[in-house]
């Protein structure tokens, strides 16, 4: 929101939320009604358009976060932080505004019916119109634009994101959006004044000022440097990303639309505009000192990856389809087919913790492809394979978060580092730090808990043997993992190990993403459910409490965080991931993969040491919220 916001700020459809597309259902009805009578194709053409347009911006986004999470081209190296997404979420709206004013025009305007889809006359007309009326009246828009009075009313809201991502470009006041869009209508009013309209000509300027917005917004550099040595004045034609860029930055230089001409002109351009391209051509790739590694969840997952729909990465994922994704099976299916084809990782997410790069890479596979026999090959050569790249780029720590799950095709990475025993990178599965935030999440004075566990792994028997030599009864709904756990343990600790239904009832369970809806009803009225897997049990019932798979709250020094991990709240991180920092910054010069466990208070006293917070159930209720 601008700093005084003025009249006209609002969006008209802005209490519509999540429906607003429905303001133009009304004329896409109408527009098929009228196709299927009159066959007007410009009239049904608007809704595919439209839909492109989105399209097309989406493509740019999942682009500009994938390539500045790496790091090549990177212009400016600040952080992005969630009030950015917030105030970005509403990028979608000029669409909408497009559509209507489309279909409006059209059921206003009878000489824009029938129009032939191009005339080669009118697009020469759009393009002298566009390089002279719109950007010299766009220069001089933009400059008063940043007159105090107009700022401070409009275009600040613009300008609070210094860091800007291709939907930068399209976020401004509802006021503002209608000044462009009046500047950016002079070609479309010449094509119609002349008579020589065409539905290229209505389309494609929109397209292209998409094009040229989304490069401008981008924040790495996508012009090479030899399309300007070929012709060198075309430096004045066509602006770059950085060009751009260093308008948000210094806020008094480069104002032109697409064209640095004007600003060259009028005396406007930074000086710096040369020195910034060339820098930001020659940025490399970021080596960072640790890495995640992590992979898809469920088919809807794809969509709230950082690099997918950025105010849906924002919050945190549900295990629940929404409706609205039914529309979406086209690409959901599509991306099903490429995580059968595509074999390689790719970087999700960049963050600085300290002096500590941090990188997050993806798996291209879903969860249930675990499962799968015939799958296991594939993934543990992916696997495999980012821990190689790791070493080879001479990262310090890999660290396992959902691919824990994979314990049985891989030993939880131990068969790497068998494999592989020149490893330099240290191969993290966080086991331990799991332990010790499951312990902390256990309320004080508790005497008893429920373990549900379906099979044995040193998570569970870690948690069970410290509960029992604290003296709190561990009670145990498997019997054979009971009898499993009691070979394991001394005498004394087995005392305070029982099977279900020798002792009383206990409103603490502890349990993993297999908990059955039968064993959520055994329990008691209030039960706390502490998952001490990564991923979080179905919730059947809404009188107990659900507590977060094992997280803390990150610090402030965490930068660069603007997407949730998985199903958690914003800025909290799974202990997984927890743990490779800790390894990191710590210098724990060791795996922690396999049967190895680090000290449970030392990995917790480490965590509190570098700012991470225990998550408490009423922090997690207020970071949902």
């Amino acid at each position: 929101m601008a700093s005084k916001p003025g009249i006209l700020t609002e969006w008209p459809w802005t209490n519509l939320g999540k429906f607003k597309y429905l303001v133009l259902a009304p004329f896409v009805v109408h527009s098929i009604y009228s196709y299927m009578k009159d066959g007007d194709l410009g009239y049904v053409i608007i809704l595919p358009y439209l839909v492109f347009r989105f399209v097309h911006n989406q493509i740019w986004i999942s682009l500009a976060r994938y390539r500045t999470a790496k790091g090549d081209n990177r212009i400016v190296e600040r952080s992005i932080e969630f009030d950015q997404v917030d105030r970005e979420s509403n990028w979608d709206d000029q669409i909408i505004f497009n559509g209507l004013l489309y279909y409006i025009g059209y059921l206003r305007m009878e000489e824009v019916h029938n129009l032939p889809l191009w005339r080669t006359d009118g697009m020469i007309i759009v393009a002298l119109m566009h390089i002279g009326p719109v950007e010299f009246v766009y220069y001089w828009f933009h400059r008063a634009l940043h007159h105090h009075f107009l700022y401070s009313r409009y275009h600040s809201h613009h300008h609070s994101s210094i860091v800007t991502e291709p939907i930068t470009a399209f976020v401004h006041p509802f006021a503002e959006i209608i000044a462009y869009y009046g500047i950016f209508a002079i070609p479309a009013v010449a094509t119609a004044l002349t008579g020589t309209s065409s539905i290229a000509s209505f389309a494609l300027y929109v397209i292209f000022t998409d094009f040229m917005n989304n490069i401008g917004h981008c924040n790495f550099e996508v012009i090479p440097k030899w399309i300007f040595s070929i012709f060198p004045p075309l430096k004045y034609l066509i602006y770059t990303s950085s060009f751009h860029s260093l308008h948000h930055t210094q806020f008094r230089t480069n104002y032109s639309l697409f064209m640095p001409l004007y600003d060259f002109v009028f005396g406007t351009m930074d000086k710096s505009s040369d020195t910034l391209y060339e820098k930001s051509l020659a940025k490399k790739a970021e080596v960072p000192d640790v890495v995640h590694l992590t992979h898809l969840t469920t088919l809807q997952s794809i969509y709230h990856l950082r690099l997918g729909f950025s105010s849906w990465a924002s919050k945190p994922h549900t295990t629940t389809s929404k409706w609205y994704l039914l529309l979406m099976w086209p690409v959901t299916l599509w991306s099903i087919m490429i995580t059968w084809i595509y074999s390689r990782t790719f970087v999700v997410e960049r963050n600085l913790f300290k002096d500590l790069k941090l990188q997050t890479w993806a798996i291209p596979k879903f969860r249930r492809q675990y499962f799968s026999q015939w799958q296991k090959k594939s993934i543990n050569k992916l696997i495999e394979g980012a821990i190689m790249e790791a070493d080879r780029k001479g990262i310090k720590v890999l660290s396992l978060g959902l691919l824990n799950q994979a314990k049985k095709l891989n030993s939880n990475g131990e068969a790497y580092t068998r494999k592989h025993p020149e490893l330099k990178v240290k191969v993290v599965d966080g086991s331990s730090l799991v332990v010790a935030v499951v312990l902390n999440s256990i309320p004080k004075g508790t005497s008893q808990v429920v373990l549900q566990a379906r099979s044995l792994s040193k998570v569970v028997c870690s948690i069970a043997l410290a509960l029992c030599q604290r003296g709190i009864k561990v009670v145990a709904l498997d019997e054979e993992v009971y009898k499993r756990l009691k070979e394991r343990f001394t005498p004394e600790d087995a005392t305070n190990l029982v099977l279900s239904g020798s002792t009383g009832v206990s409103k603490t369970w502890l349990v993993d993403d297999g908990l059955s809806e039968a064993e959520q009803l055994k329990a008691p009225k209030g039960t706390l459910f502490i998952p001490y897997s990564p991923f979080p049990p179905k919730k059947a019932r809404k009188d107990c409490f659900y507590f977060n798979t094992p997280a803390m709250i990150s610090p402030k020094h965490l930068q660069n965080v603007d997407s949730c991990e998985n199903w958690l709240p914003r800025r909290v991180m799974s202990a997984w991931r927890i743990a490779g920092i800790l390894h990191a910054i710590e210098g724990w010069n060791e795996h922690e993969c396999g049967n190895m466990m680090f000290d449970v208070d030392k990995v917790w006293k480490a965590s509190l040491d570098h700012g991470f917070s225990p998550l408490t159930m009423s922090s997690a209720i207020e970071s949902k919220t």
